[in-house]
């Protein structure tokens, strides 16, 4: 894509220049000149009273032949051990959704170096797997994942492909991306499918959490989004469900790793895990005082939860990284989450704003975190969260 501006037309009243967020617009001679900051983002083109800028679409720009043919949804099915990672599961729900929009089939891509289990993949919403097998993919490396990812990808020629934002997926999509010559959205926290165009629309925060901007890859199969751990609801299980194998032999005696898996490492940490928990009781900046979190931590331990909170709390010192909810934290969908003093920064919502049930605790009526929440409480956290652990205390002992 290309922009020009209609010189007879432009008046050089720099409004394009004023709304372009790159600034990669300047006027010059009473005329508008686009600079090479441009994105194609077409904020000026909107802008623009006169008409004055348009975008056309190159000679190279044309859609690929192959898109044309491109169908179904796929899942890069990670794994680690044989163990299926939470967020394959997370985006077959979703996936299930967007296939069932385009009329077109639900697959996964799993590399590995044994025979994996597929039959809970079938019974997820998948209708056929592709299993690549051999040595070289029983640990994870760049390189060969890459490979073999790119060889599934191009015979099975989906047109939209999802991986989870979570350490190998955020390491491995950017260069499949790159080697299929597709576009890539990452850390998205909403997908849907516009019926017209058959077009992937991928919402992400941006602009640091402050708006939620929705992308489309216009002209490259697949189109490519990674999306981050809680945020999608994985189906009910069927087990009765099949599906069909594919077998893919990966073509990797040629492909030069540059990098080994020496051990892997597991992360202990105390108290519950905020991945897959039901209930999360989390803290914020209203606490006034790391002190103040054995609030939370006891309301947390008579509920059976784990104990979250937001970025400022852990910028603080209150409360440790890997408790951190929100943008960059970890994303929760639990059953229950009870955020306490907390304004509900957007940073924050977009790590737990998809909980089935929201009920926070805070002292200002018009903060944020009542704008998502399915109950509120106005009220002194330091009142209220003790009252909330006595009644617990106290139905226990009846």
């Amino acid at each position: 894509m290309a922009v020009t501006i209609d010189i007879d037309k432009c008046t050089g009243c720099g409004t394009c220049a004023e709304a372009c967020p790159f600034g990669a617009i300047e006027v010059a001679g009473d005329k508008a000149v686009v600079g090479e900051q441009c994105t194609l983002c077409g904020s000026c083109a909107e802008a623009c009273p006169f008409d004055a800028l348009k975008f056309e679409r190159e000679q190279g720009d044309a859609p690929k032949a192959e898109a044309a043919a491109a169908r179904g949804v796929m899942i890069f099915g990670e794994q680690r051990g044989g163990r299926i990672d939470p967020v394959v599961y997370e985006l077959l729900g979703a996936g299930r959704t967007l296939a069932d929009a385009l009329g077109a089939e639900l697959s996964v891509a799993l590399l590995a170096a044994d025979a994996p289990q597929v039959a809970e993949l079938f019974a997820a919403g998948a209708d056929r797997v592709y299993v690549a097998r051999a040595p070289e993919l029983a640990d994870y490396t760049d390189e060969m994942y890459c490979a073999a990812l790119c060889q599934v990808v191009r015979e099975s020629c989906p047109e939209i492909l999802l991986a989870g934002a979570t350490a190998i997926g955020r390491s491995l999509m950017p260069r499949v991306a790159t080697r299929l010559g597709c576009g890539l959205t990452a850390d998205c926290t909403a997908l849907d499918i516009e019926p017209e165009t058959r077009l992937l629309l991928q919402t992400r925060p941006a602009f640091g959490g402050n708006i939620m901007a929705t992308i489309v890859s216009e002209h490259s199969r697949p189109q490519m989004a990674t999306v981050r751990p809680g945020v999608m609801k994985r189906l009910v299980a069927a087990p009765k469900r099949s599906g069909q194998v594919v077998e893919v032999v990966p073509e990797l005696s040629q492909v030069a790793a540059r990098t080994r898996f020496i051990e892997g490492v597991v992360e202990v940490a105390e108290g519950l895990s905020l991945s897959g928990a039901e209930i999360i009781v989390a803290g914020g900046r209203g606490l006034k005082d790391a002190k103040n979190f054995a609030l939370v931590e006891e309301l947390a331990q008579l509920l059976g939860g784990a104990v979250g909170a937001t970025r400022g709390a852990v910028d603080a010192g209150w409360a440790p990284y890997w408790r951190q909810v929100g943008q960059t934290g970890k994303t929760v969908s639990p059953k229950l989450y009870v955020a306490c003093g907390i304004s509900g920064a957007v940073q924050h919502l977009v790590g737990m704003q998809s909980s089935e049930c929201i009920v926070a605790i805070n002292t200002d009526p018009n903060a944020p975190i009542f704008d998502v929440a399915t109950y509120g409480v106005v009220g002194d956290l330091f009142e209220v969260v003790p009252e909330m652990s006595a009644r617990l205390k106290a139905e226990r002992g009846s």
